[in-house]
């Protein structure tokens, strides 16, 4: 159905969060942190799978869009320095353990991995196969910046043994790449992409972006047809996060060159029926994967997940950040390290805690989480299972979001046995419907987050 997509932002609000966390980020709790951390490694157990996450915050150039926690730099000294204090994190963290988790998924993110010298690679590769037990199949991915590629990253990405390339496209226009500060061509980053295939055998993802300044339809179309020619495994396909209030490089980017509500929405829906033409199966609200694809499978299966680095195939019940401001997710809540990075660095020197801020969840979170991760994998939700799970207390979430549906008027979704619904072409409003189960979610911390759609 057609919907007046401003009457309906002004009505359910025009930002909300992602729901890669419930509660989300700004919700956890300063000094909260340190106290957690024994549960988060009683949780990994001997048995169970844990996935880990490495940030690196160090870009060469720093993209006007980005919304990472990153900082350029034209020197390497910094970054292999950051490296030797992640390496005395990951130590530290397995002295206290006291035995090897089991590891089923390591992903490294920044920033720009691809930037770390081969025998830095082969350093974390090495420290992590030590401290985790690593599974014979376990998932390697990094996000790689073609600018960065040289024979010597090929190198280190053969050390640290990658199975996943993670590469940011954005757009390929030269406008559009101008006015985000992200000049790659689509030849380097062809070249990139092969030489990455050739050399590890890997998979490949490719990150593309729509609602970015100067970019229009005709613009992301063509990007989008360049992508689909690299043959990419996966395609993830974001909503530029325009929060200059949060990212003041944002504010590189004038308003005036940004598309409107509408103009996003068209390009939203004009690239994914290209994506879906070229034989890619829609995951989610955003991503997009070819059939035989893990992630089309997850998604098929009942099995796609959602984490802090979005949908994923990834089952393992924890998750460990390690890094200047990584985040740590476990059956019982969350832990986020010092963002500022000469902070954390000072942290670990001196054997300081480096978890600064956390959230422990109550049993109301676990089963508002555990909802909106399904309804936002599944676009549907079973009332009466969930309650089978958690319990009578679902029943008055249940009844609130009955009447959300009911005061909707916009079709976002709708409810009938109990079980919510959002249509298929509702889906790019998904985070709306969401919202209607976040407990938390306030008028006044609108301004937190990006555009809903």
């Amino acid at each position: 159905m057609k919907r007046d997509i401003d009457k309906l932002l002004a009505i359910h609000g025009a930002t909300t969060p992602r729901y890669t966390s419930y509660p989300t980020a700004p919700h956890f709790g300063a000094d909260v942190g340190p106290s957690l951390v024994p549960e988060l490694i009683s949780a990994c157990g001997h048995h169970n799978q844990t996935s880990v996450y490495l940030h690196i915050p160090y870009c060469d150039r720093l993209c006007w869009f980005c919304g990472c926690h990153t900082k350029q730099t034209k020197r390497y000294e910094p970054v292999q320095a950051y490296v030797e204090t992640l390496v005395q994190e990951i130590e530290a963290f397995g002295e206290r353990a006291g035995f090897r988790p089991v590891m089923s998924a390591l992903h490294l993110g920044g920033g720009s991995p691809s930037l770390l010298k081969s025998e830095d690679m082969a350093r974390i590769g090495e420290v992590v196969r030590r401290v985790f037990d690593v599974r014979d199949d376990a998932e390697i991915a990094l996000e790689i910046d073609p600018s960065d590629v040289t024979d010597d990253t090929l190198d280190g990405l053969v050390a640290l043994g990658l199975t996943r390339a993670s590469i940011g496209v954005q757009d390929f226009d030269p406008d559009v790449q101008t006015a985000i500060n992200r000049p790659q061509t689509y030849e380097t980053t062809a070249a990139v992409a092969d030489a990455v295939r050739k050399r590890t055998g890997c998979t490949l993802n490719i990150d593309a972006l729509y609602g970015l300044p100067r970019q229009t339809s005709e613009r992301l179309e063509r990007t989008i047809e360049q992508v689909i020619s690299l043959s990419p495994d996966r395609v993830a396909l974001f909503g530029y996060a325009h929060v200059p209030w949060a990212k003041t490089h944002q504010r590189m980017i004038a308003d005036s060159d940004l598309p409107g509500r509408h103009e996003r929405l068209s390009q939203a829906a004009m690239a994914a029926d290209q994506l879906r033409a070229a034989g890619y199966e829609t995951i989610g609200f955003d991503h997009f994967a070819k059939p035989e694809d893990s992630l089309a499978v997850a998604a098929r299966t009942g099995q796609l997940q959602r984490n802090f680095q979005g949908y994923t195939a990834d089952a393992a019940p924890v998750l460990i950040g390690f890094g200047a401001s990584a985040i740590s997710q476990y059956p019982g809540g969350y832990i986020q390290n010092i963002v500022p990075t000469n902070n954390y660095r000072t942290a670990v020197a001196n054997g300081e805690p480096t978890a600064a801020r956390g959230y422990a969840l109550t049993e109301d979170d676990r089963m508002r989480a555990f909802a909106i991760a399904r309804l936002l994998c599944d676009f549907r939700l079973d009332f009466t299972a969930l309650a089978e799970q958690f319990g009578s207390s679902v029943w008055p979430v249940a009844e609130r979001v009955k009447q959300c549906v009911a005061d909707d008027g916009f079709a976002l979704a709708s409810i009938e046995g109990w079980v919510l619904t959002i249509p298929d072409d509702a889906r790019s409003f998904a985070r709306i419907v969401a919202s209607w189960l976040d407990a938390y979610r306030t008028e006044g911390e609108t301004a937190r987050y990006s555009q809903a759609v």
